[in-house]
């Protein structure tokens, strides 16, 4: 095992490489940050400056040599207009990304498996066909949508929640503000993590009823519940584990709309302001991090499945 996760640890630096590449090659193609500076009192000496100062003067190729040679030294660089490191600004959002996320994640979750497995065991019948009618709802409809439904029954016409922030100003913020604020941007994610896991988790379980040992373990009397809970659902974890580690990048994706538009102060705002104002520092700062976690997600993702299934050898 310490062998193979030292080898995949190995793979992810040309991967990483890769990615980085990638993403400053297309940030570079939709255009400079010297663009924004743009205006009748804004002089060509005064552009020329700003680009020597942020070395965007120089070939494509030497701007991402000179910032993966600072990110190689743990420097994210600066971002353009503040000033404040990137390492900053993203340690400062870092913590109520993870809490929306985890949240989100594990609350659709709780959904998603019992819903899979419910639907399974019901295989064909009324229940069956009502859940994933359900689960083609949740993730058809788009998260901003379903965020402008939420503020408008809870916030406006019930006033039970908060729309924007993650407290009220002018209060110490605990812990019941804050789970407040977190109720309806969580529940937005959740929905669709829920809706796109229920068909994976039922069509695992499905299939793993099939199997020759537990028609036995049915002839021997064993009862419904003790079969599903005892071999079908460890059996059925590897594709379940595998839809939950693809889970990373989309709830981050998501996280960046949903955000916004609930004005909680993550990653995704601070990403939605990079990209709005072209601020290249702070765009592969969350870029860097967000390849990190992934890969590390799909590393993750192999372990458990040896915890999961002993039969699996690396």
């Amino acid at each position: 095992m310490w062998k193979y996760v030292l080898k995949k640890l190995l793979l992810v630096l040309p991967v990483l490489l890769g990615i980085t590449v990638i993403d400053y090659l297309i940030m570079s193609l939709a255009g400079s940050p010297l663009d924004m500076m743009t205006g009748p009192r804004v002089t060509e000496g005064a552009i020329a400056a700003r680009a020597a100062q942020w070395g965007l003067n120089q070939p494509i190729w030497v701007q991402y040599w000179n910032w993966l040679t600072e990110v190689l030294h743990g420097n994210l660089g600066f971002a353009y207009k503040s000033g404040q490191p990137v390492s900053e600004i993203i340690g400062s959002h870092l913590g109520p990304t993870l809490l929306l996320m985890g949240v989100s994640m594990a609350l659709g979750l709780l959904i998603a498996i019992p819903a899979g497995i419910y639907s399974a065991v019901h295989r064909y019948q009324k229940r069956d066909y009502a859940v994933v009618s359900a689960s083609f709802l949740f993730s058809s409809v788009p998260g901003f949508f379903l965020s402008l439904i939420f503020v408008y029954f809870f916030t406006v016409k019930l006033h039970l929640l908060p729309s924007s922030g993650m407290y009220t100003p002018g209060t110490g913020g605990d812990a019941w503000d804050v789970a407040r604020h977190l109720i309806m941007p969580s529940l937005v994610l959740a929905t669709g993590v829920a809706g796109g896991n229920i068909r994976y988790i039922r069509s695992a379980v499905l299939e793993i009823l099939e199997m020759d040992y537990l028609r036995t373990a049915k002839a021997k009397g064993l009862g419904r519940r003790i079969v599903i809970r005892k071999h079908a659902l460890r059996n059925a974890l590897l594709p379940i584990i595998t839809v939950i580690g693809m889970q990373i990048p989309t709830l981050f994706g998501g996280a960046v709309i949903v955000e916004q538009l609930f004005s909680w102060p993550g990653l995704g705002q601070v990403t939605w302001d990079a990209v709005l104002t072209r601020n290249y520092p702070v765009i592969m700062g969350v870029c860097l991090l967000s390849a990190v976690g992934v890969l590390l997600s799909n590393l993750m993702t192999d372990i458990l499945y040896a915890l999961a299934d002993p039969t699996i050898k690396y």
